[in-house]
């Protein structure tokens, strides 16, 4: 189990400083572990002693003279009732990067340990005080470039992935029970499970992490966003949508066919879900060596995109190549953008399963539109619960293992394999569940998990 892990770690105190690098009005270093007090007490004096929870006002001692070098305030947390379920000593000083070093330094000479990265957070994983998903969730709190990100986050922190998943566990080690005292009792005329039920129960099991497991799709995009493509023929008004998507002129815009010869990159939020927008260059057959180099990136923006804006002249009339263009997005996320809606134009857009908004880069109309349109394809008519979703990889390779692990019961029932046998399906689907949460998890994975969170987190 997890919480046997490092029992060495809760013996040592570990010291940090909290607050980014670098100069700013506050900084903040951390002392987690039995003797967090002892060693920080000496660098500061103090108008009272230390309470639970209570920020005192403290001054930063010169370690040399014994003066006042800076002041502070502290907060104490003691165990079990603080983040990592040990004691806990904040000092919040000015951010002047001497100072924070200094009280680093006198720490770590008075027997402290410099924390790894996110030792603080695996301290309060491994105590039990948050599982695995928890513990992702902070990283993804810290890592949350948006507002709405920081609310998924904030959910998972509360444990709405782990609320989810929960019943389902009960389910199936209400299952494995039952089939375990059918084999531990069968000499006691005890009724063996009919395989009808076993189905039924395995079913019920499933229908739920097959709901999870699309979440991901939903989750992956709120933690990473996405990349959007903007594509179509020379001069349609790609760039000029570009800017006006961006909101700043970030492409070049000229009458000039063919002006746009690299990829040019910028990201936003909309709903927000950061979003990479990609200016492309117009797709045509060029003898021009560069223009043609920037028609390849292109291609290959096309094919990696998330989603697809192709973006059609309004003002004229339908080319061969943009009903080809349109029909190979056909299987793809993608809108048709009607550009240059300013114009008149009686051009009919070719049947396609893409929506059509129309739009004008010159004078913004239809842009929030557009923008609408975006964000109702990246969410989708049915799109996941934000109460509990799947976020990385991680999580959705247990959920995905599991539910082969019950594929494979169902199919040892079907085949009127032995329930010894099919039990150990079963329990490879546990331990992904197990796994999903970190009952189960092993060290290594837990190094690699925890090695990408900040250092004094």
């Amino acid at each position: 189990m997890h919480s046997e892990a490092k029992p060495a770690l809760q013996n040592e105190t570990i010291v940090a400083i909290s607050t980014p690098p670098g100069r700013g009005g506050i900084g903040i270093v951390r002392l987690s572990g039995p003797r967090a007090q002892e060693i920080a007490l000496p660098q500061l004096n103090l108008r009272s002693g230390l309470e639970h929870a209570r920020a005192k006002f403290a001054e930063v001692l010169d370690p040399e003279t014994q003066q006042k070098l800076d002041e502070a305030v502290v907060t104490y947390f003691a165990a079990p009732n603080s983040y990592t379920s040990e004691d806990i000593v904040e000092i919040a000083a000015h951010g002047s990067p001497v100072i924070l070093d200094l009280l680093v330094r006198q720490s770590l000479a008075r027997g402290a340990r410099l924390a790894n990265p996110g030792e603080f957070t695996e301290r309060a994983f491994l105590s039990g005080r948050i599982d695995l998903t928890q513990a992702e969730a902070v990283r993804d709190l810290i890592e949350s470039q948006t507002l709405y990100q920081a609310r998924v986050a904030a959910q998972q922190l509360g444990g709405a992935l782990s609320r989810r998943i929960q019943p389902v566990k009960q389910t199936l080690m209400e299952l494995i029970a039952v089939l375990e005292a059918g084999i531990d009792f069968a000499e006691d005329d005890i009724d063996i499970t009919p395989d009808a039920q076993i189905i039924a129960r395995i079913t019920a099991i499933e229908k739920p992490l097959a709901e999870l497991a699309q979440s991901f799709e939903q989750g992956r995009i709120i933690h990473s966003g996405l990349a959007l493509a903007i594509v179509g023929r020379p001069n349609v008004g790609k760039s000029s949508l570009f800017n006006r998507l961006v909101e700043r002129e970030r492409a070049i815009v000229t009458p000039i066919a063919g002006t746009t010869r690299d990829l040019v990159t910028e990201t936003v939020a909309i709903g927000g879900i950061p979003i990479k927008f990609v200016d492309t260059a117009g797709l045509r057959d060029s003898d021009d060596t560069v223009e043609s180099i920037g028609i390849q990136k292109s291609r290959e923006a096309l094919a990696d995109a998330d989603l697809v804006l192709v973006v059609l002249d309004g003002s004229a009339q339908m080319s061969a190549e943009d009903a080809s263009l349109i029909a190979s997005v056909s299987d793809r996320r993608a809108i048709v953008v009607r550009n240059k809606s300013d114009l008149a134009s009686n051009v009919v857009t070719p049947e396609s399963t893409a929506a059509t908004v129309p739009t004008s880069a010159l004078t913004g109309e239809g842009i929030e539109n557009l923008r609408s349109a975006i964000l109702q394809l990246i969410r989708g008519s049915s799109a996941a619960s934000e109460d509990g979703m799947l976020t990385n990889l991680r999580q959705q390779q247990a959920v995905s293992t599991a539910l082969e692990g019950l594929t494979a019961a169902k199919a040892a029932v079907n085949n009127k394999i032995p329930h010894e046998m099919l039990l150990l399906d079963l329990y490879a689907a546990l331990r992904q569940l197990d796994a999903l949460t970190g009952e189960t998890t092993p060290d290594d994975v837990l190094n690699l998990i925890f090695s990408t969170f900040c250092i004094g987190k």
